[in-house]
Parts: structure tokens; C-alpha cells; sequence
């Protein structure tokens, strides 16, 4: 259970849990209580459903690929260079978004009067030198981090007791913002860059990997778990909800406990953002037949060069993100898994699915790109 189910789960559920979690107190406080919970629980079972989708395309094709690769298969070249802006252009702006929020963290421990940008290049930095990390080592450290972090997240949501005062100023439901929490909320709970990897764990330990569906549903759920004790606590804790949650939390709770916040947050950052350059890298390796070299580079200086040109701006880049790269990429792996399941595989994760929910799915993400273009 633990080899098999509880440390794959943990590489999807810690890899997911990153900085789109910091801006759900916020836009879901906009929304109101009852549209935060109903975008954690619509929202889990599209990325449950897309995860399974994607890891059914990767078992279902002979070749190993990351999204591009596949895009490439199915959809020839305009299929690659639509899965080159969201699998990699989107991810290197994903890492653009932890490198804006690790600031936040390095604060909570005591060091608001460095520079920013001196804590800004030690994350950065910390981040890059571990691209290259082996997956079986990889789950042991994210299973470690995901015990950590849920931990602190209990302590921030009992601490100060059943105070739930300040909840009663949090509307149960804002119709004019109900559409603000969309794009935060799929970019805090997608996780698809991982899943090769996940898959990949089954196949280096010599299991069977249809053995990681369970995994991938575990893991895909746990963070909306997660997320909803996480807000609640910052909701009852914050004098002022911050659009970061964290910057919120300064002056309410003892040093000790914002320094534990601040270095089980960044370290938990870092893991994801370890994660994603690591994707990154494996993209221009076997799908652009990068050198090895060169496409680490491109990795690590990446989301450094996107900050200096101006991309600072923590919710605006979460909303944008997630509303747009990660609804396009969610359309596309469906596309993808309609072709991809003609193609009979005894590890295949389904059978069929009914033509209502695909047309749901990619309903659901053509609205929410056409919302994000708008607003």
C-alpha cells in the first residue's frame, strides 16, 4: 500500500499543492463561501477525469513523449506547437508564479528587510540546481513534504480554537464575482505535468502501471481537501485576506508559528517548482531532441527571464494560467484521448466515456478560456 498507492499519490497530491493554493482565500472570498466549495468539488472531479484521460493516452501510445510528443501523434504539427504554448510556455510561466510567491515566504521567516529580488535568486537558484533528481528518490521527499505541509495547515486552521468570526463577513454567495475564482482554482488543482512521472514511478519499480489509477484519483482529491481547510483557516486568522493569503497572517499568529508557515510553504514551492522544471526539461529532450544540456538551461532560465520582463503580478498570472493554458491543454488531452482510444492496450484506464460528459468537459473549458480573454 505504501510503495504502491500511498507514495504515487503523494507525487501528484504534493506536486498539485503549490501557489495556486494561496489564491483561493481570496478569490474565494470574492465569490462567496458556497462558490468556493462548489469550484473545489466541480473542479476536483474535471481534473480527477483529465488526469485518468491523460495517463490513458500515455499507456494507450507506444512512444514516450511528454504532451507534445502526443499532441504531435494525433494532431501532426499544429497539434505540437498548440502543446509547445501550453506545456511549455505555460509551465515556464507557472514557475514565473512560484518565484513571485516565494518572496512571500522568505518574509514570514524574518526576512522582509532583504531585497526581494535577493530572495527571489536564492529560490530560484535552490529550485534549479535540483532539476535533475531520480523519480524513486523524488516521491520519498514529496510524500515527506505533503505530510509537513498538511500538518502546518491543520495547526493554521486550530489555532485561535472555533473563532470563526470573521467568516461571518464572507458573503455565502456574490454572483457578480462567481466567475472571478475559475481560472485560480483549475491552476491549484491541476497536476497533469506530473503524471508521466507518476506512471513512469510504476514502470522503474517494474509494476504494472494500471496500478496508478488509484493514485492518480488519491492524489487528485487530496489537495481540494486540503485547500478547503487552508482557506478556512486563513479566513478565520486574517485580519485583511491578502491576494497572496500569507502577507495576511503577519501580526496575527506568534513569530514561531509564521517562521514554520514561511519554511514549510517555500520548501513545498520548491518541490513543485522542481517538478515542473524537470517536465520542462524532459519536453525539449525527447520531444524537440534537445541536448541534454541546453534544455536544462532552458528550464532554469526561463521563469528568471519572464520576472525580469515585467511578469509580477501574482493573482493577475494565477488567473491567467489556469483560465487559459490549462483549459486549452484540458481540451486538447480530450481530443487527444478520443483518438488515443481506438487504440486497444491491456493497461487502458477506460472503456468508453459517455459522449455527454466529454461535450460537459469541453463546455466547461471553452467557457471559462472565453471568460479570461474577456475579463
Amino acid at each position: 500500500m505504501y510503495k504502491n498507492i500511498i507514495l504515487p499519490a503523494s507525487l501528484l497530491a504534493a506536486t498539485i499543492i503549490g501557489a495556486g493554493m494561496f489564491a483561493l482565500p481570496y478569490v474565494f472570498a470574492k465569490a462567496g463561501i458556497f462558490s468556493g466549495v462548489f469550484y473545489l468539488l466541480f473542479f476536483s472531479l474535471i481534473i480527477v477525469l483529465i488526469h485518468l484521460m491523460y495517463a490513458d493516452i500515455i499507456v494507450r501510445t507506444p512512444e514516450n513523449h511528454r504532451l507534445l510528443g502526443y499532441a504531435k501523434i494525433y494532431f501532426g504539427r499544429i497539434g505540437f506547437w498548440l502543446a509547445f504554448l501550453l506545456s511549455v510556455v505555460g509551465a515556464i510561466f507557472a514557475l514565473t508564479i512560484y518565484l513571485i510567491l516565494s518572496v512571500s515566504f522568505v518574509n514570514l521567516v524574518g526576512g522582509a528587510s532583504w531585497p526581494d529580488i535577493y530572495k527571489l535568486l536564492g529560490f530560484w537558484f535552490l529550485g534549479s540546481i535540483i532539476i535533475f533528481i531520480n523519480i524513486n528518490k523524488l516521491t520519498i521527499s514529496e510524500f515527506s513534504i505533503l505530510i509537513l505541509s498538511t500538518f502546518i495547515i491543520l495547526a493554521l486552521f486550530f489555532y485561535g480554537g472555533a473563532d470563526f468570526g470573521r467568516l461571518s463577513a464572507i458573503p455565502l454567495i456574490n454572483f457578480n464575482y462567481f466567475f472571478f475564482p475559475y481560472g485560480a482554482t483549475l491552476f491549484a488543482l491541476s497536476g497533469g505535468v506530473v503524471i508521466p512521472t507518476v506512471l513512469g514511478y510504476f514502470r522503474n519499480n517494474g509494476e504494472s502501471v494500471k496500478k496508478a489509477k488509484l493514485p492518480i484519483i488519491l492524489g487528485s482529491l487530496i489537495p481540494a481537501v486540503i485547500y478547503f481547510i487552508f482557506v478556512a483557516g486563513v479566513w478565520k486568522l486574517s485580519g485583511e485576506i491578502s491576494e497572496d493569503a500569507v502577507s495576511g497572517l503577519v501580526n496575527r499568529l506568534p513569530f514561531l508559528f509564521l517562521a514554520a508557515l514561511g519554511v514549510l510553504g517555500a520548501v513545498s514551492l520548491w518541490s513543485t517548482y522542481i517538478v515542473i522544471g524537470r517536465n520542462i526539461k524532459k519536453s525539449f529532450e525527447h520531444d524537440l531532441n534537445f541536448p541534454h544540456f541546453y534544455a536544462g538551461l532552458i528550464a532554469i532560465f526561463s521563469p528568471l527571464t519572464l520576472y525580469f520582463l515585467g511578469f509580477k503580478n501574482f493573482l493577475g498570472l494565477v488567473a491567467f494560467v489556469g483560465g487559459l493554458f490549462i483549459s486549452i491543454e484540458g481540451i486538447l488531452i480530450i481530443l487527444m484521448w478520443r483518438k488515443a482510444s481506438k487504440i486497444p492496450n491491456e493497461n487502458q484506464f477506460f472503456q468508453k466515456i459517455n459522449p455527454f460528459i466529454i461535450y460537459g468537459l469541453l463546455l466547461v473549458f471553452g467557457g471559462g478560456i472565453i471568460y479570461t480573454l474577456i475579463y
